[in-house]
């Protein structure tokens, strides 16, 4: 069993940036992807951004490419999400989920069902 707790949500405004933390405990010494998903209301959950165990494989959804970067510290069992440039399409609760996988390489699922631990997610909102 892993648990995942996030941190760093908040209100900001348009065009400020936040930096998400997840921070996992419990079973973590397998090697797990993990990724960044969002959920607005009355919208799908969507990946926002997933990263490999080695850190050397990311994926962005394209509404965020070039304005958010995930990160991890294995040392630390834990994962970021630097989110610059924040719009008002970014507000949502943000989950923090994560994997495990055979393979260091093992490429971050784009997908919910692709995660098998969660976190209780944290708020983001983004005024304009």
């Amino acid at each position: 069993q892993v648990q995942l707790v996030e941190s760093g949500g908040g209100l900001v405004q348009a065009g400020d940036s936040l930096r998400l933390s997840c921070a996992a405990s419990g079973r973590t010494s397998s090697r797990y992807t993990m990724g960044w998903f969002r959920q607005a209301p009355g919208k799908e959950r969507e990946l926002v951004a997933g990263i490999n165990w080695s850190g050397g494989i990311t994926v962005y959804v394209d509404s965020v490419k070039g304005r958010f970067t995930i990160s991890r510290d294995n040392a630390k069992n834990t994962v970021y999400l630097q989110m610059n440039s924040l719009k008002p399409e970014d507000t949502a609760v943000y989950y923090c989920a994560t994997n495990p996988v055979i393979y260091a390489a093992s490429r971050p699922a784009y997908n919910a069902a692709g995660y098998r631990y969660w976190g209780q997610g944290t708020q983001v909102t983004v005024s304009s």
